[in-house]
């Protein structure tokens, strides 16, 4: 005679199980809140510098991206990851989120919270000079911009030394119907040892800039540009993947295409976005 299959578990077993996991989660965040404790009692003798490690944190993604699994959509994974993140990073050093709010200040708002959370104070800014001006007084705040269009040259701000840079482009994980789909560029202080260099970004100044230069520039590199009146042309902001190109093959592009380069400064750089293909698979 066949034995009967096992019943399957109750339903009180079952939420005895998730309750289980659930303390095991709780006790874990307390645990990394205790050794964050323990980093910010390290960093007063060993460590000069902004909380922010954007080369860290894009690690960190990439690997969750990697992992992940089931049936929790990775929306959810990847925004509770960011909340964890941005919150223990102000609990080492309070910042605040400015935000350039002239493109959309519901998609710049969706943005500011998936990616840091509720606990970080958000300023909303009329234009995205107004926030990285905000950022360029303060010791470790960030604004979030536009990173594919202005109305003014902004970036020239970032040109200086000492000045805040571009140190992320968000969202880092690319993929359809993202919640907080807004590309935008985080603007801040790190140190140095921080950064992440896959993507630099330079503050081009070109006179003789039209439609058919920008069409030639276009598949090389993402570039955001505005007028400039002072040299009659045009201010750039232009995103270069390192592994694919160099600011050198952009200015002979530039000047084959007919347009004179007046200046250059790299402003920052940022890691190379994660894309997640509609059919699930990563890239």
């Amino acid at each position: 005679m066949s034995q009967r299959p096992p019943a399957p578990p109750s339903l009180q077993e079952l939420r005895k199980e998730i309750d289980a996991i659930d303390e095991q989660m709780h006790r874990l965040l307390m645990q990394r809140g205790d050794i964050i404790d323990r980093l910010i009692q390290a960093k007063q003798t060993q460590e000069v510098g902004s909380a922010f490690r954007p080369a860290r944190e894009a690690d960190m993604m990439r690997r969750i991206v990697e992992r992940h699994r089931g049936i929790l959509p990775l929306d959810t994974v990847e925004s509770i990851w960011r909340v964890i993140i941005s919150t223990f990073t102000y609990v080492q050093a309070p910042f605040s989120v400015h935000t350039d709010v002239s493109v959309s200040e519901p998609a710049m708002r969706d943005s500011a919270r998936f990616h840091f959370g509720f606990t970080v104070p958000y300023v909303a800014h009329f234009n995205a000079q107004a926030a990285v001006e905000a950022v360029a007084k303060s010791r470790g705040d960030l604004a979030l911009v536009s990173a594919t269009s202005s109305r003014a040259p902004w970036w020239l701000a970032l040109e200086t030394d000492g000045a805040p840079k571009i140190i992320a482009r968000l969202p880092f994980v690319e993929r359809a119907d993202h919640p907080a789909a807004l590309p935008v560029f985080v603007v801040s202080r790190v140190a140095d040892s921080a950064m992440v260099t896959e993507v630099e970004t330079w503050s081009v100044r070109v006179s003789g800039w039209n439609a058919e230069i920008a069409r030639a520039l276009s598949p090389l590199a993402d570039v955001v540009a505005v007028p400039d009146t002072a040299f009659d042309g045009a201010a750039l902001l232009i995103s270069v993947t390192v592994a694919a190109t160099s600011l050198d093959k952009i200015k002979a592009a530039l000047i084959a295409a007919g347009a004179s380069v007046r200046s250059t400064a790299l402003v920052g750089s940022h890691a190379t976005r994660y894309t997640v293909p509609p059919t699930g698979a990563k890239s």
